[in-house]
């Protein structure tokens, strides 16, 4: 039995792969591995064992349904995987798999492995929405429109000047997004209480040797200290609202009485199954979908920040699948709506007709120049 069919409507393939079981798996091997030969480099554990140790880490199949039983009863991943590997080993290379580490330090090193490649897949969806936006307002710069406050027409924008907000909106969230990873996503190894206990006091140079080879910054541990991750994870609901910000207005435009614009033409989407003339916002409705989610899911994660002590009981295991499923809609919602910004309809003839309708003349002010200033980092999308 899948999740597809209720995952797979509101992501992406790419998205899906970078949290399945066998890229967790992957993760978690990959951690023991690299411990055991930073380890044996730094003389805590012997060479030979560490070899035997990476070698059975690239080499062992195992099967996701029983670690997942096993994990269910354990309340986490690494003791039953680390069991299974000790059993496979000699007995002086099992007594060396995972010294010095605890489970933690697995579940959030694998979560920050997770975190980084997700925000690069998410990286490139966001910077095809901004890039589309920013020709459009370029195009539209000096295209007279009704600007709407409180849902009512008011007074004469330029079409560009709307798209520009948009654009922006979208890149500073996506930035902001960046640079929370950048700073929050780093290794996590600090052991049974977070003092990094039994290493002969070389703790800190296995922690660098074991980032450098996952591709982590180093770090000292955090097991307790969860700012980083609820950063994370406010900024990506911050990227799911300048999505939703942008949607609410496309389906806004699309209305029947509005026409002014209108998602693109695409097979198999918008349609009804009982209405055969409409012509439905599907690509907003997964975009607004995942912002109305987002809170809830941030909030869970705010929650959990007072940590009790040096590892709490309950708060921190709720945040990798949080965490996941925040970058899963995100990844939703900008796939859908980089396609709406790539074909977005525009029809210029109910643009004139609903500004003159309005009767507030054609001056849409310095909409022109507003919208270059809002253009002005365009380079980096």
């Amino acid at each position: 039995m899948t999740s597809l069919l209720r995952t797979r409507p509101a992501t992406t393939p790419a998205m899906e792969a970078v949290f399945d079981d066998d890229t967790v798996l992957h993760h978690v091997l990959a951690f023991e591995a690299q411990l055991a030969l930073a380890e044996a480099a730094e003389g805590v554990i012997d060479p030979a064992d560490a070899r035997m140790i990476a070698d059975l880490c690239a080499e062992i199949a195992l099967d996701p349904a029983r670690i997942a039983d096993e994990a269910a009863l354990a309340g986490t991943l690494a003791i039953p995987l680390v069991a299974q590997l000790r059993i496979a080993l000699p007995e002086s290379a099992a007594q060396a798999v995972h010294r010095g580490a605890t489970s933690q330090d697995v579940a959030d090193t694998v979560l920050m492995l997770q975190v980084r490649a997700a925000e690069e897949l998410l990286r490139a969806d966001l910077a095809a929405t901004a890039a589309a936006l920013a020709a459009l307002a370029q195009r539209h710069a000096a295209t007279p429109a009704i600007g709407r406050t409180l849902l009512q027409d008011a007074l004469p924008i330029s079409l560009g000047l709307r798209f520009a907000q948009w654009r922006k909106g979208i890149a500073d969230a996506a930035d902001r997004l960046e640079r929370e990873v950048a700073e929050g996503a780093t290794l996590q190894f600090g052991g049974a209480a977070g003092a990094r206990s039994g290493l002969a006091g070389k703790g800190e140079a296995v922690a660098s040797r074991l980032a450098r080879a996952l591709g982590l910054p180093s770090s000292p541990p955090w097991h307790a200290r969860r700012g980083g991750i609820a950063g994370i994870a406010a900024a990506l609901a911050i990227v799911l609202g300048a999505l939703g910000k942008m949607a609410r207005d496309v389906s806004l435009l699309a209305q029947n009485g509005i026409g002014e614009g209108r998602e693109p033409a695409i097979s198999g989407r918008g349609g009804s199954s009982a209405m055969a003339h409409k012509r439905n916002p599907t690509g907003c409705q997964i975009a607004l979908s995942a912002a109305l989610r987002a809170p809830g899911l941030v909030a869970g994660i705010l929650a959990g920040l007072p940590a009790e002590q040096e590892r709490g009981l309950g708060g921190w295991q709720a945040e990798g699948p949080v965490l996941a499923e925040l970058f899963l809609i995100a990844a939703g919602a900008a796939a859908a709506m980089a396609a709406v910004a790539q074909g977005l309809e525009i029809d210029e003839a109910a643009l004139a007709r609903n500004l003159a309708a309005a009767g507030v003349g054609d001056d849409i002010g310095e909409s022109g120049a507003i919208v270059v200033s809002l253009l002005a980092d365009q380079q980096r999308d």
